[in-house]
């Protein structure tokens, strides 16, 4: 197994007390829905968009963390429209909110006819992660500097959707 350390050796990471923008860590992800892939309606298999939105939103975590992190829940996720065979699935990921070590990263996905480039919103939803210090163990992420009214929005909501989640949790 690679711990986090030797994945990081000669990028340290960022300073914890130094708030950063959203804009420094989105990501888009973009990658052919091939026939491989195709469920038993011949559209996109739903786990391999889980998949696209997990990786992205992974990237978007780590380039704001600074650090290695795991994927700690996603919230609801709905298929609204089919993504069909041969059509670009692009994930946009953007950081929405900021906890001490944990992060709500915000997705967007789209199915683009790579021939005409028309584009249509296929579904959306929010995943959590957990940044992780040298140990495995998690650890102090940067809080996010929003520079835009949208961004604090975006902030506001998340955490009260992070509230909810541990409301959850504790009722458990």
């Amino acid at each position: 197994m690679i711990r986090p350390v030797e994945i990081y050796r000669n990028n340290p990471p960022h300073d914890p007390a130094v708030p950063r923008p959203a804009r420094a860590s989105r990501v888009t992800f973009a990658d052919l829905a091939e026939p491989q892939s195709q469920n038993v309606a011949g559209t996109f298999f739903g786990g391999a968009i889980l998949s696209f939105i997990d990786r992205a939103a992974a990237f978007c975590a780590m380039k704001h963390a600074g650090r290695p992190v795991v994927t700690k829940s996603f919230d609801t996720v709905e298929f609204d429209e089919p993504i069909f065979i041969g059509e670009l699935v692009i994930v946009h990921a953007s950081v929405n909110f900021t906890g001490t070590s944990s992060m709500e990263v915000g997705v967007e996905v789209l199915a683009q006819n790579p021939i005409t480039g028309e584009e249509r919103q296929t579904n959306s939803c929010f995943v959590t992660f957990v940044a992780l210090d040298e140990e495995g163990r998690p650890t102090r992420i940067p809080p996010l500097l929003r520079e835009t009214e949208e961004e604090e929005r975006l902030f506001e909501e998340g955490r009260k959707r992070r509230e909810e989640r541990l409301a959850r949790r504790r009722a458990k």
